[in-house]
C-alpha cells in the first residue's frame, strides 16, 4: 500500500459502529437476518462465547481496513510448507488457546502479533462471531476487528508458522467470480466446499474450506448481504453450538 496515497475516511468508523450491534444467532441458519442488535454494544471481557481456556478451542482474527480503493480488506496468510498440518494453505492469523488467555479476542490478538507481528493497539475489536467447529471437534472463534491506520502495521512474518502475508477484498467472498466448489459427503449429508481464487501482483492464492467459510460468513455480515451462490455449508461447523 502507497501510504502517501492513503487518506482513512468515516467508512470504518461506520462499520466498527454498525458491527459493534451484531450479535451471534443461537443457531445459524441461513435464513437468519443479518444483523441482530443488542442493548449493549459492549464486548465482555470473558467473551460472548464461553471459557476460552479450552484445549479443543481456538480463535482468528478477522482484521479488517480500508484500501486505497475504498474497498474493505482483510488481512490473510500463507502457511508455512514446513508445518505438520495445514501446510502451504491459506489461513487467518490465529491459533489454539493457551493457559494465559483471558479470551477468545486475546487469543485472536496474541496469535496475531506471533505469527505476522501485529500489533494489538492498532486494532480496534468490535465482535466475536459464532465458533466454526471442525471435523476433528475444534471450535474455531472468529474475532473481527478493525485497523484504522493500515499504514502503521508492519508486517513481520514469523517464519516458522508463516510463509507469506497478504491481504484480499472482503466483498469477493460473497461473489460468483473466481469461486468454484466441489460437493462433500459427511454422515450422509452432502455440503458444499467453497475454493475463491486471488491473484495479486502476478501470485497465486486459494482461499478455501473453514477459512473461506468464515469469511463469507464475515462478508454477509460486513455487507448485509447474503451470498450470490447457494452456500450449502456442513452442519458440523456449528454441532458444538457457540
Amino acid at each position: 500500500m502507497d501510504c502517501n496515497k492513503f487518506e482513512g475516511s468515516q467508512k470504518l468508523n461506520n462499520l466498527a459502529e454498525q458491527l459493534r450491534l451484531y450479535k451471534p444467532p443461537t443457531k445459524y441458519s441461513t435464513n437468519n437476518k443479518i444483523t441482530n442488535p443488542i442493548e449493549d454494544d459492549k464486548i465482555s471481557n470473558a467473551s460472548q462465547h464461553g471459557n476460552a481456556k479450552s484445549n479443543n478451542r481456538a480463535a482468528v482474527l478477522i482484521c479488517l481496513f480500508e484500501g486505497i480503493d475504498g474497498d474493505v480488506r482483510v488481512i490473510l496468510t500463507k502457511r508455512s510448507s514446513t508445518l505438520s498440518s495445514h501446510s502451504g494453505e491459506v489461513a487467518l492469523p490465529g491459533g489454539k488457546v493457551e493457559e494465559g488467555d483471558a479470551n477468545d479476542i486475546e487469543t485472536a490478538l496474541r496469535e496475531a502479533k506471533e505469527e505476522i507481528g501485529l500489533d494489538p493497539s492498532l486494532v480496534n475489536v468490535v465482535t466475536v462471531l459464532e465458533s466454526f467447529t471442525t471435523k476433528r471437534g475444534i471450535s474455531v472463534v472468529p474475532v473481527i476487528g478493525i485497523m484504522q491506520d493500515r499504514c502503521a502495521f508492519k508486517p513481520d512474518a514469523n517464519t516458522a508458522e508463516v510463509e507469506e502475508i497478504f491481504d484480499a477484498p472482503l466483498e469477493m467472498f460473497l461473489k460468483d467470480e473466481n469461486r468454484r466448489e466441489v460437493e462433500l459427503e459427511w454422515m450422509g449429508e452432502k455440503y458444499a466446499l467453497h475454493f475463491f481464487d486471488h491473484n495479486p501482483e502476478n501470485k497465486k492464492f486459494v482461499i478455501w474450506a473453514l477459512t473461506a467459510g468464515i469469511l463469507i460468513r464475515a462478508a454477509s455480515i460486513v455487507y448485509q448481504r447474503l451470498p450470490a451462490f447457494q452456500e450449502r455449508r456442513p452442519s458440523f461447523w456449528n454441532r458444538s453450538g457457540l
